[in-house]
Parts: structure tokens; sequence; C-alpha cells
């Protein structure tokens, strides 16, 4: 039973999907937007916020932390271009913005950004 749990699985094992939600992350991080699903959208949002929340206040074991989660490219990018803008804001640092469709198989679709 699922009784209590929010996570959602996208179909996929756990480790799969652990690959396929850093990989969404990555991307994210080196293109500034990307167009995914709107359930994926709504799976990276809280986890990449979190990150940035962390990584406002730069520490050699935050960096650290998240190298190990997401990569150390994608953290450094992080720590030293991402981070520093949101400094003042307290929270909500990602937008999701609904788009079509997608024509193969009616997917709901979203693009995921930084503010």
């Amino acid at each position: 039973m699922n009784h209590g749990n929010k996570n959602k699985e996208l179909g996929r094992e756990r480790n799969q999907r652990n690959a396929l939600i850093k990989s969404l992350i990555t991307s994210l991080v080196r293109d500034g937007k990307i167009q995914t699903t709107e359930t994926r959208a709504k799976v990276i949002k809280p986890r990449i916020e979190k990150m940035i929340t962390k990584a406002k206040v730069p520490t050699i074991s935050i960096e650290r932390a998240l190298a190990s989660s997401i990569g150390e490219v994608s953290a450094h990018k992080i720590i030293k271009e991402i981070a520093p803008k949101y400094v003042k804001r307290t929270g909500g640092y990602l937008r999701i913005i609904k788009m079509n469709p997608r024509l193969s198989d009616g997917a709901r679709m979203a693009q995921i950004e930084f503010v």
C-alpha cells in the first residue's frame, strides 16, 4: 500500500528514477530552462529549490554534498552563479509554465525555468 507516500514514481524503478531526476536537474542548471512533462517538472522543483537555498551560504561541505548528488560542474554553477542571484529571495526560485500537450501521446507538457 502507498498510504502517506507522496513520491511520484514516474513509471520507473528507484535507481532509474533517481538517474532521471539527476539528469533533469543537471539540464536545468546547464541550460536555465527545460521543457518536460508537467509531472517531472513538479518533481524536480522542490529538490532544486532546496539545493539553491542551501547554496546561498556556500561552504565546502554544502558544495561536496551537492556534487555528490548532481555532479561537480552543476554544483559549482549553482553555488557560483545561480544562488548569488537569489540571496535576498526567500524562495520561489523556479517557475513552471504549462504548455500545449505533446502531439504523440497527449502528455501535459511544461517549461520549468529560473525566475
